[in-house]
């Protein structure tokens, strides 16, 4: 793993010379963050040495290099599921990738199903904790130190600072957000109503198949993690709805200019 991020990194420093200091993922439907970004470079997926190639409708396949403001910016238009048939090194080798590079903040974004009577559909949500219900972990095996540590600390994976620069910014710009815990599944199935009900009495918000491998990986490398969910349908217990990939990218393109503002200036100030 060491050899092939080190190549990577290599690789790309070699095409881009950035350094970048944010690493963003865009989740589904959230790709047109990228029109916000000052563009310098962008490499498509299969053009990088080691990196998957993502399969996903909604998720592009690039890395996309530039500026935002002052800061350097590199965001991930596509991102990788355990579901595709990658493992979990495979799914999380980006974020590797960006530590290399220079990022020191992670931004992640996800589409998520709603448990929480609070939510409808097209919040926003600030993620600040998470469950890991994924089968696989992605620091089982051998740790490498020059990575991080083998026992790694998740008493605070969601920044709490990020969070509250976050917060003031939404009441300044006069964007409506919400907080909440996520629970990360393996999909690609949309959760049954006894998944949904098992959501909410673990003491989770949201769900998505998302996230929660790339937060515990930025965190084994000591990087501040940010996370921010799109909420684009509700299911509970007794009465879900009826839904699909196509509307899930639909809800989400409807609350994308405000996520998009709110990580834009985010990465500003």
């Amino acid at each position: 793993m060491w050899d092939k991020v080190q190549e990577t990194v290599a690789y790309i420093k070699e095409k881009t010379g950035i350094t970048p200091e944010f690493g963003v993922i865009l989740g589904s439907g959230l790709g047109g963050f990228t029109e916000d970004i000052q563009i310098t470079h962008t490499l498509s997926y299969d053009t990088i040495p080691n990196f998957p190639v993502s399969t996903v409708e909604g998720h592009q396949g690039a890395l996309v290099f530039g500026t935002i403001g002052t800061k350097k910016v590199v965001a991930m238009k596509g991102r990788f599921h355990f579901y595709e048939g990658y493992d979990m090194k495979e799914v999380t080798f980006p974020v590797r990738v960006m530590k290399f590079l220079g990022v020191q903040k992670l931004i992640v974004s996800n589409a998520s199903g709603g448990v929480n009577k609070e939510y409808k559909v097209g919040d926003i949500v600030l993620i600040n904790d998470h469950i890991n219900f994924m089968p696989e972990h992605p620091l089982r095996g051998k740790n490498d130190e020059r990575f991080g540590p083998r026992f790694v600390n998740m008493s605070e994976p969601y920044s709490k600072a990020m969070i509250a620069k976050a917060k003031a910014l939404a009441a300044t710009l006069g964007i409506a957000v919400k907080d909440g815990i996520y629970l990360g599944l393996q999909g690609p199935t949309f959760e049954t109503l006894a998944e949904y009900k098992m959501v909410k009495n673990v003491g989770a918000d949201c769900v998505g198949m998302s996230t929660v491998p790339e937060v515990i990986v930025a965190r084994h490398m000591e990087m501040e993690v940010f996370g921010v969910s799109v909420i684009t349908d509700m299911g509970d217990e007794e009465n879900i709805e009826m839904v699909n990939h196509t509307e899930v990218l639909e809800a989400a393109k409807k609350a994308e200019p405000q996520v998009r503002r709110l990580i834009s200036e985010l990465i500003r100030n």
